[in-house]
């Protein structure tokens, strides 16, 4: 196969297509990465072929208005407040978007596109032009509808089944709000008839279902038993470290001198107030007398700042550090939550927006970490009692010693290429 992988977004929505990537790479199929040009030494680094897209997403999320927005997403009415104020920035991005992976796809001529993003939903067309198979990756639960849960964002009401799809019908009509935006591409530059409204979100122009490869492990999230055959769950994709990577002297001195030391970090989200979280979270630190390991995204907190006790790190990969920390404390991205459950340690989730807060509070369902403190709730007190709650309580930590061993055994990039060769092979053939 030569496969074409598409996303947007941050270092954790990339990485795991890198890891499918490299996986498929080994099983003898030719791969390119299209996403932000941001990440290009770090997709041609682990040899994997490269095309550029636009940097707009993340200098959205960037901007004082990005920054504003994740703070106020944190519920379903948040969201759509959101949505509405950014729709006009959003729709041109989209538009762009759509140029880059159309000139992508001409250049590369792909067999198979998979679009690993919300935003790339829109690049279905592209495939239709191209008459190439497509797939869906995501790595979280949104848009399979199921009667026996609500839709990632809406409360878990106990009002039936009706309920529960109504959910995802507000989520489907909401992005087809901006379908005129593929749909005047498709008639524009692709000279495609427009797509039919009937088909929806996960079925092509002509009729048939996309199949939607969830990457995450069942055991965290179990596959729902009334989704189509088109929707599968493969596991977690994780990229693993490489051999050549070496842990900087202070930061080994760090974790040998001491009591494991907890992991905060929230990843390219800080939010506006950067400074008052790591004030929150040292002062936790402090009442609880537990050392700490802080991630990078503290605006500009110099490490003369700190305590002897509290470590500043610039990064260190995920797998080789988070076996050697007690418990990790994150905004609840996916990649660091399946990180964080792989190492078999207690989580404590502090979300901003979008899949943070679902993940939250699956951590907190599942028993290996305490409820999940939104972000804009983060207080000295509340943290230092969900850190003594990591650090103490036994029967969490057997959870998630028990949890991490369940995901460690799983083969996620194995399994997605495995579904994608067994899907695709009769389609592949004719091309």
């Amino acid at each position: 196969m030569n496969v074409l992988i598409v996303t947007l977004g941050s270092r954790g929505d990339v990485q795991p297509c890198v890891a499918l990537g490299k996986g498929l790479k080994n099983a003898g199929h030719e791969v390119t990465i299209c996403t932000s040009e941001l990440f290009q030494p770090f997709i041609t680094a682990q040899g994997l072929h490269y095309v550029p897209m636009n940097n707009q997403l993340m200098q959205l999320m960037d901007s004082d208005m990005g920054r504003d927005a994740m703070e106020n997403t944190h519920n379903l009415w948040g969201t759509i407040r959101t949505t509405i104020k950014l729709f006009s920035q959003v729709k041109t991005m989209y538009r762009q978007t759509l140029q880059d992976v159309w000139q992508t796809t001409q250049a590369v001529k792909p067999n198979l596109l998979i679009l690993a993003s919300k935003a790339a939903f829109m690049a279905e067309s592209i495939a239709d032009k191209q008459k190439i198979p497509l797939v869906i990756a995501l790595p979280f639960p949104q848009f399979v509808p199921t009667v026996q849960s609500p839709a990632l964002g809406f409360p878990d009401w106990p009002l039936g089944h009706w309920y529960n799809r109504f959910t995802y019908w507000i989520v489907h009509t909401a992005i087809g709000l901006y379908g005129g935006i593929p749909n005047e591409f498709r008639r524009k530059v692709l000279q495609l008839p427009p797509k039919p409204k009937r088909m929806g979100l996960l079925h092509r122009a002509d009729g048939s279902p996309i199949p939607v490869l969830h990457c995450y492990s069942q055991q965290v999230v179990p596959r729902p038993t009334d989704w189509p055959e088109s929707a599968h769950v493969s596991g977690y994709w994780f990229l693993e470290q490489q051999a050549s990577w070496q842990p900087p002297e202070d930061l080994k001195a760090f974790l040998e001198k001491g009591q494991p030391p907890i992991y905060i970090g929230f990843g390219s989200i800080s939010g506006r107030q950067p400074q008052r979280l790591a004030k929150v979270v040292i002062e936790a630190l402090q009442a609880t007398n537990q050392r700490g390991i802080l991630a990078t995204g503290w605006g500009g907190l110099q490490a003369n700042d700190l305590p002897k006790t509290v470590f500043q790190l610039d990064q260190a990969p995920h797998d080789w550090l988070f076996p050697k920390v007690s418990a990790v404390i994150h905004h609840g991205g996916a990649g660091t939550t399946a990180a964080g459950l792989r190492a078999g340690r207690p989580t404590l989730i502090c979300p901003f927006f979008g899949d943070q807060p679902f993940w939250g509070n699956q951590i907190y369902t599942l028993g290996v970490g305490p409820k999940p403190i939104p972000q804009k709730q983060l207080t000295t007190s509340k943290l230092a009692v969900a850190m003594h709650e990591l650090v103490s309580n036994q029967t969490m930590r057997r959870n998630a010693e028990t949890l991490g061993e369940k995901i460690r055994a799983e083969d996620g990039v194995g399994n997605a290429i495995s579904i994608l060769e067994a899907t695709f092979s009769a389609q592949l053939s004719d091309h």
